[in-house]
Order: C-alpha cells, then sequence, then structure tokens
C-alpha cells in the first residue's frame, strides 16, 4: 500500500521558494540548517514556516517532529551507535539527520505507521545522498524496529546520570557543573523538566492598547489567553497558531516576549524622561519595553555590535510605534568611560541555559571552553556597563542562564572590586524570593518562565 494514502496529513506538499516539498523535506530542512548550519531552533523553523503558508496541524506537526529530535539527540545517537556498523562519526550528515528524525517517530510517536516512518526515511535518502545511503538507512531503521525492546531494557541498565544525560541530551560535564553549583535532587528535577513545552506569551504594547482590552480583543478571536503572574503587561495564549497575521501583530499591538524576559524591564523601572542605554540589545524585546514604560518620552540608546540585528530593533520599534529610541552600532567592551545615563541595561551574551526548552540544541552545542570564554566576556561588558552609570543612576545585570558562574558569583565578584555599587531591592517591582536582596535566580523547573538572572545595582 502507498504510505501516501496511510498519513496523508503527513506527507502534504507545500511549496518554498517555488520549489514544493512534502512535510519531510521540510523537517529535514530545518533540522539540517541547526545540526550542521548552527541555527537556533525556534528561528530556523520560524524562516521556514512563514515562507509557506500552513494549516495549524500541518504546522504543529513540523514543530514537534523538529524540536522532538533536537530534545532526544542523544537518545537517538545512543541507538545509531547500537546498531551502526559505520562509527557514528563517519555517518553522512544528511544521512545522519534523516536517522534521527524517524528515529524520534519510531519511538515517541505513536500516530505515524512504522513502515511509512520507513519507507520515506529510504525515499528522502535517494533525494538527499545516494541509493547506497538509502540502504544503510533501511537496514538500521528496519533492525531497530524489530529490537524495540531489547534498546528499552538497555537503556534502562545505564547508571542514573547515563540515563539522565541520554534522556534529555545533557552532556555529563553540564550535569556535573550544575550539581556542584546546587544539590543533586535539584539538578535531577531541573533537567528532567528541560524538555517541557515553554508557554507562548507576548507583551502587550501598552502604548497603543491596555492589556485588558488586548485579552479580550484576542478572546473573541477565539485564542485561549490568560495574564501574565508577575509581568505587569504580559499575556499568556494557549493557541497561538495563526497569531503573527492578526492585525493585532501586524499594526504593533504586541511582541513576543517571555515573562522572564518582561521582567527585566519591569525590573529597572526607568522613570519618564530619564536617559537609558541598553547594551546587546538585540533583537530589542527589552529595548522597546524600555521605551514602552517611558511613554515615549526620555531616551533610548540601543546598542549592538551585530549591525544586521540593528535592523531587528529597527523595526520593532517602527511596527510598535516607540520614537523614543536611538540605534548605535558598538562594541559593549570599547566603551570610553561616560557616566551620563540614569540607567544601564547590560544583558550580557550567556550560555542560554535557561531557554533550553525554546532552543533544545543549546544543552549539547555549547562546550566547557564556551562557559569560561563568556565568562570573560560577561566581566567586560558588566565592568564596562558601570562606566556609564550617573551617582545614584541604575544597573541592571542580566542573562537567560541558570549557571551561577554567570550569574550570583560574577556580581559579587564585581561588587567587591567596584564598592561605589550595591544591590538595590526591588520589591515594589516584582514580588518574588530574591527581591528583597536585589537579584532573581529563575529556574524554568520552579516557575513556569524561562530561566532567568536579574541583579539590580545602584551607584552611590
Amino acid at each position: 500500500m502507498n504510505c501516501w494514502s496511510i498519513c496523508p496529513a503527513i506527507y502534504f506538499r507545500i511549496k518554498i521558494g517555488g520549489i514544493y516539498l512534502n512535510t519531510r523535506e521540510v523537517i529535514y530542512n530545518i533540522l539540517y540548517d541547526v545540526f550542521i548550519g548552527k541555527g537556533y531552533s525556534n528561528l530556523v523553523i520560524n524562516k521556514y514556516i512563514k515562507k509557506a503558508k500552513l494549516e495549524k496541524k500541518d504546522e504543529n506537526l513540523i514543530r514537534e517532529v523538529v524540536y522532538g529530535t533536537i530534545e532526544n539527540f542523544y537518545y537517538e545517537r545512543w541507538i545509531i551507535r547500537k546498531f551502526s556498523s559505520v562509527k557514528y562519526k563517519k555517518i553522512e550528515d544528511p544521512v545522519k539527520i534523516i536517522l534521527l528524525m524517524s528515529l524520534y517517530q519510531l519511538f515517541k510517536m505513536n500516530n505515524i505507521p512504522e513502515h511509512a516512518i520507513c519507507h520515506e526515511a529510504v525515499e528522502l535518502s535517494k533525494k538527499v545522498a545516494n541509493i547506497s545511503s538509502s540502504k544503510f538507512v533501511n537496514g538500521i531503521l528496519r533492525n531497530v524496529m524489530r529490537n524495540k525492546e531489547e534498546i528499552h531494557n538497555n537503556f534502562e541498565k545505564l547508571g542514573r546520570k547515563d540515563k539522565l544525560s541520554i534522556q534529555y541530551s545533557y552532556p555529563l560535564w553540564a550535569i556535573e557543573h550544575l550539581i556542584e553549583e546546587h544539590n543533586e535532587e535539584f539538578v535531577y528535577d531541573l533537567v528532567s523538566h528541560s524538555n517541557d513545552r515553554p508557554e507562548f506569551s507576548i507583551r502587550v504594547n501598552t502604548i497603543k492598547i491596555s492589556r485588558e482590552n488586548l485579552k479580550s480583543d484576542l478572546e473573541d478571536e477565539g485564542y485561549k489567553v490568560s495574564t501574565t503572574r508577575y509581568a505587569n503587561e504580559g499575556l499568556i495564549i494557549e493557541n497561538p497558531q495563526g497569531i503573527f497575521m492578526t492585525k493585532w501583530f501586524l499594526d504593533g499591538y504586541f511582541i513576543v516576549q517571555d515573562e522572564a524576559s518582561m521582567l527585566v524591564g519591569q525590573i529597572l523601572n526607568p522613570s519618564l524622561d530619564s536617559k537609558v542605554l541598553d547594551l546587546c540589545s538585540a533583537p530589542g524585546g527589552k529595548t522597546t519595553h524600555i521605551a514602552q514604560l517611558m511613554k515615549n518620552t526620555g531616551c533610548v540608546v540601543s546598542q549592538d555590535i551585530h549591525e544586521h540585528k540593528l535592523l531587528l530593533i529597527e523595526e520593532n520599534a517602527k511596527r510598535l510605534g516607540l520614537e523614543n529610541i536611538e540605534i548605535e552600532l558598538q562594541d559593549a567592551t570599547e566603551l570610553e568611560v561616560n557616566p551620563c545615563y540614569d540607567f544601564v541595561l547590560a544583558d550580557v551574551p550567556c550560555s542560554g541555559t535557561g531557554i533550553v526548552r525554546r532552543k533544545p540544541e543549546i544543552k549539547w552545542s555549547k562546550t566547557e571552553k564556551d562557559i569560561i570564554d563568556l565568562l570573560v566576556l560577561q566581566k567586560e561588558i558588566l565592568k564596562a556597563a558601570s562606566t556609564q552609570v550617573k551617582d545614584n543612576g541604575i544597573l541592571v545585570y542580566s542573562t537567560c542562564s541558570i549557571n551561577k558562574s554567570e550569574n550570583l558569583n560574577l556580581i559579587e565578584s564585581f561588587l567587591s572590586e567596584n564598592k561605589d555599587f550595591q544591590l538595590k531591592p526591588f520589591e515594589n517591582e516584582v514580588n518574588l524570593d530574591g527581591s528583597e536582596k536585589g537579584y532573581l535566580e529563575i529556574y524554568y523547573n520552579e516557575l513556569e518562565m524561562d530561566g532567568f538572572f536579574i541583579a539590580k545595582l545602584q551607584k552611590k
């Protein structure tokens, strides 16, 4: 029987750039861009989906297979190593990707017949590789299908840390590093929640509409909407498919932003008519929030080292109708001493370990050396940012990391060397554990938001 007729929803064809692709090919191309092109999964998915006008169910399917394949990468790779006569490193990249995506469907999706998965993998191999590769793929998948129970039993025999690493695609060194900074049980709980689906949240542009009115308007259109728990302007949308085609997005009534990220601007709490500096600001979520909180008064100087990313800030500011933003190309480590700003935000480049639910490839794409290099950069940027703050001014340091080395340890080190700064409590801005101390450590397994660190400092 033709497998297209078995599962028609899986094999529909879409047109991208004048070329018709079925869903398997779209999924393959996205995964290739993530695994080989080193792209961020959320950005690559959105790029492909925007090119192809899809029905909601088709978009959901692509997201499920792509994210599922990335989230289960170590498990899939472990199986390939068990059954391949060729060392994993020697397998051609296109073949690896086809095997990875097929194994995810075989082990994690019950609604697709096994022989259909195998058939499509073989056909796709013929297209992107060759006949020899398709036979290799066919052999491995059929062998795996015959030995599913054995695979399960072998996995259960693994030690606790090895099992955790393979099941959730966390490198052992990263698990060990987290255990050094936290207690072991907390880390096991944290890692086990790393594949949870995060909420889809937006920040209401209160320059144009109130949170209550936008919530009501979206509900009238069939969206299931609730308010964020701690962010003052946030909404959570349970069924966001198609949201980017609505007039509310196109006309700038909201921007997509996680609740934890919204808390950065809320904690900064800039005054009207103040002068603000936002370093490393692309793509502009926090910059536009600050400008919005200032109600289009004063000036927000938005700097970034990447020229192409500055265009994203400009586009977001224009769509949201914000006119108090000045965009500058600037390396944050090369600032001249200029203490003229009332508020400075240093949302520094980081390991991204707090947003692995959105970008699961972060778990296995970072190395120990990457973390060490980032620590040097973070210290340089924080020191440079401190030279821009007026007396009595505010400096906020934030990351989307859950590593203490990038967060609290770094802040404590900075304060020991810079006696003119001190932590400033912010219970009035947000009431969470740590607000009274002047910093927040947010973990995604404790609160339904991204992992974040936010510290508020005041210059004496």
